[in-house]
Formats: structure tokens, C-alpha cells, sequence
């Protein structure tokens, strides 16, 4: 893609294309353009889709020139898709070496979606195997890179999303997020990522963890997330957790004021421990809050850590899904999550619900705690992007696959949205980013607060020096 439409975002591309300057199969055409040049040096997708995408974008050059009538909000924008979300007729590999041949025979609600919306999809990105760690590497695809630097992780397990977006692949694209998977690689990369209420966005087939999984999406821009966030939202009767109520404007509420907004910030949750950069870096970034005229309260203690919880849900029903491939084709697996799902089998039923009960106790204490806050904010993550080949940062040796990440997970566990929006760079050129915590069903709070901080705070839209070989 050229420089100027890699850089721009999906409501400037937009404008683009419904003026006629140019045209959707240009954009789609230098969206591939440039997968194929970074590819080499990413490794952010496990399948192409050019014709798929250029076949949209055919189709959508069709609807532009026909005229009359109002045209599908996403018509002719270039959109990646998470290797753990079906497109019909593409495979669907999980990350695993154990499905490398599996295709898809229907499309998720949100690919319908997409489809009507007439975006186009170029690809498929890669994962984490099974969505199981926090970081970007699988058995089947290898490593991912951070395009900010190349010998870091972008973070996972939406990986490839992530880093194809950051590198300006494509505006934005849809992750997932079971316990931080949108919100880990938005903090590493420098995106904003968020997760909607639970069910907001229908999750169809049954994840493998169907309590805690979102579908998600990941973009350069809050306004460009807000408009992908509410062309996937809405009712699905194939999701028996679906939202049943009429899709909030998000994007209308990155214009609202934040005067006067109730924000709790913690540093630590009460039991992470962020590095001195990012602690130094959140702290500056809530001061921009208080400056656009919200009330933050510091909270040193917000809850104990709920890891165990998390990883009592998490990986058992992973484990469950898989325990055929645990056995038939352990070699074939990640070591280090055949063991985690190992573990977690063998708990034994009255811990479960041991968890489960302790997960609705969890649950009313943060319900209690957002009747005196709009929004929680705090790091997104302890530390910024760290070397690719490990599964945890160094700075916490006695942290797991997914414990490491500290502040995602608790969110997962209630429901509530969250995101994660970049509030500046490490000394090192790496970014750090800011996680924001809604009420129930008050998604349109973090989209006012992320914009007036985005506007207040601009952080590049992308990271090319690593791109151009300088640290690789």
C-alpha cells in the first residue's frame, strides 16, 4: 500500500473511495501489495485470501458506480480476520499443526457481517495455538514479529492481527479475547483494542472457552474501532449469550464530553507489578484525564489477584476441547500448552465450581465498585514488548503463560468492557498502553474517554523503522 493509504485511517480511506479519488480496488490491491512485502519480516498471517478480497472489492466498485441508496458502512475496506474466526470455504487452523488442513464450511456471524458491510478480507492472521498464550508464536506458523521491533513479540494471542495493522496492512481487523488476547498486542504495537461488553458481539461456533471469549477489534484509531465495533455487534441466535438490545453509537460517543467522568486509576490492581517506564508513563497519561476535566480517584487495592479463577475456566474448557488431541497428537502440540491444559484436567469437579462460585463473587465486587466510577483505568500491561521466543517477560520470572499479563484477565471474568488505547513509547521506542474499564454494558463511556485522550495524546499511526531493517 502506498505510504498515504497505509497510513490512513478506515473512515479516511472511506471518504476516499465514496468520493471516487480512489477507488476499492486500488486500496485492496495496496493493502495486498504491501502483505506481500512485509510478510517476509512479520509472519502475521497463516493464509492469504487476494482473491477473496479482490473480489470484494470488484463487487463494491460495482455498488459505487451504480449509485442510489445508501452505501454498506465498511464498502470497500481492506480487513483481516483471526485464524480462530470461520470464513467459509478458508482454512481454519487455530494455530495448531493438528488442524493445518482444516477449511471452514461457513462463515461466523461477524464474517456475514462483514461481508454485508461490503469490507473485503485479505487474509487470515495468525495466533497463539488454540488462543492458549500471550505471546505470538504457534507450531504451525512460527514466530510473529513486533513491527516496532522486529525481535520483540507484538504479544498474542491476536498476534498477526495486530502486527499487520500496526504495519499498515490493513486499518484494522477483528482478534479475539479470552483473557486479554485484543488488549495484550494493541498495548504491544501501539493499537487501540477493545472488548465489548460479553455478547455484544455474537461468538459462533462455541468457543472452547464460551464463558470468557469475545471477538474483537484491534485498529490505529479509536473512531476506526468504534465503526468496525458496531458493524459486528447485535443479536445472534446462534449465541445463547447474545445482547439483546439495540446497538449503542459508538462512534457518536467519541464525540460526547468526559467533563465531569468518574475514573478509578490503580496502578497495580493490588497485586501486579509494572516496570518503572510503564508505571511512569500510565501515571503521566491519567494526569490527561484530570486535565480534560474528570474526577480520578487513586485506588491502591482493587481486588485479589483472580488468576486461579481465570485459569480454572480458561483451561478447562480448552483443555476439554482438545483432550483427543492431547492425547493422539501431544507431539504435534505447543510443550508448554499441552502442559498448561494438562494441569487443568486434572482438577478435580468440586474445585471447578469451587472457582465458578468464586468467579460470582468476583463479579459483585466489581459490580459494587463501578457504582462510584464511569471507568477503571490502568496499565494495560507490567511491561512493553520483550524478546520473541519466550512465553513470559523476564521482568516476572515467576509468572505463567497468561498470569504474566496481570491486569487483562479480571475482565474477562466479569463481562465488562474493556481496552486498551497506547499512552506513549519506552525509552527504548516500544509501546505502552492504557487499559479502560467500563461498566456493564457501558461500552460508549470508554469510546468518549479513549477519543478526548487520543486527541489530547496523538500517537503515531504506525511503526515503520523496524520495517525498514533498522532493528531487526
Amino acid at each position: 500500500m502506498s505510504d498515504d493509504l497505509a497510513s490512513a485511517t478506515a473512515l479516511e480511506l472511506s471518504q476516499m473511495i465514496r468520493t471516487k479519488r480512489v477507488s476499492p480496488v486500488e486500496v485492496v490491491t495496496a493493502a495486498l501489495v504491501r502483505l506481500e512485502r512485509l510478510e517476509p519480516s512479520l509472519n502475521a498471517f497463516v493464509t492469504v485470501t487476494p482473491d477473496l478480497a479482490l473480489e470484494g472489492a470488484r463487487r463494491a466498485e460495482a455498488t459505487l458506480m451504480a449509485g442510489g441508496g445508501d452505501l454498506p458502512p465498511l464498502l470497500g475496506l481492506p480487513v483481516s480476520v483471526k485464524d480462530l474466526i470461520a470464513v467459509k470455504d478458508v482454512r481454519a487452523t487455530f494455530g495448531s499443526r493438528t488442524l493445518a488442513r482444516a477449511v471452514a464450511g461457513f462463515d461466523a456471524p461477524v464474517v456475514e457481517r462483514l461481508r454485508a458491510s461490503g469490507a473485503c478480507i485479505v487474509g487470515k492472521t495468525t495466533t497463539s495455538e488454540f488462543g492458549c498464550k500471550a505471546v505470538g508464536d504457534s507450531p504451525l506458523t512460527g514466530i510473529t514479529r513486533n513491527p516496532w521491533h522486529l525481535g520483540k513479540t507484538p504479544g498474542g494471542s491476536s498476534c498477526g492481527a495486530a502486527a499487520s495493522v500496526a504495519a499498515g496492512v490493513t486499518p484494522f481487523a477483528l482478534g479475539t479475547d479470552g483473557g486479554g488476547s485484543i488488549r495484550i498486542p494493541a498495548a504491544l504495537t501501539g493499537l487501540f483494542g477493545i472488548k465489548a461488553q460479553f455478547g455484544r458481539v455474537p461468538v459462533f461456533p462455541t468457543s472452547a472457552t464460551p464463558t470468557l471469549a469475545h471477538v474483537a477489534p484491534i485498529a490505529r484509531s479509536v473512531r476506526d474501532a468504534a465503526w468496525l465495533l458496531m458493524s459486528i455487534a447485535g443479536f445472534d441466535g446462534r449465541d445463547p449469550a447474545a445482547v439483546a438490545e439495540p446497538i449503542p453509537d459508538f462512534l457518536g460517543a467519541c464525540d460526547a464530553p468526559v467533563d465531569g467522568m468518574r475514573i478509578a486509576w490503580s496502578e497495580t490492581l493490588g497485586y501486579a507489578l509494572p516496570t518503572a517506564e510503564v508505571s511512569g508513563l500510565t501515571r503521566s497519561a491519567v494526569e490527561v484525564f484530570e486535565r480534560l476535566g474528570c474526577r480520578v480517584e487513586p485506588i491502591s487495592h482493587v481486588m485479589d489477584d483472580p488468576i486461579d479463577i481465570w485459569m480454572s475456566e480458561f483451561y478447562a474448557g480448552a483443555g476439554t476441547r482438545l483432550r483427543r488431541a492431547l492425547i493422539e497428537t501431544r507431539d504435534l502440540l505447543d510443550p508448554a500448552v499441552a502442559e498448561i491444559l494438562e494441569r487443568a484436567l486434572e482438577q478435580s469437579l468440586e474445585n471447578y465450581y469451587a472457582m465458578v462460585f468464586k468467579r460470582y463473587e468476583f463479579r459483585e465486587t466489581m459490580r459494587s465498585l463501578f457504582q462510584r466510577y464511569d471507568l477503571l483505568v490502568s496499565p494495560t500491561l507490567p511491561v512493553a514488548a520483550f524478546d520473541v521466543g519466550r512465553n513470559c517477560p523476564p521482568e516476572l520470572p515467576d509468572r505463567g503463560l497468561v498470569s504474566w499479563v496481570s491486569y487483562t484477565y479480571p475482565f474477562n471474568l466479569t463481562g465488562q468492557p474493556a481496552a486498551s488505547i497506547p499512552c506513549g513509547l519506552t525509552t527504548g521506542g516500544l509501546p505502552v498502553g492504557l487499559q479502560l474499564v467500563a461498566r456493564v454494558n457501558r461500552e460508549v463511556d470508554i469510546f468518549r474517554a479513549a477519543a478526548a485522550f487520543e486527541a489530547a495524546r496523538p500517537f503515531p499511526r504506525l511503526a515503520e523503522s523496524a520495517l525498514s531493517g533498522e532493528r531487526a
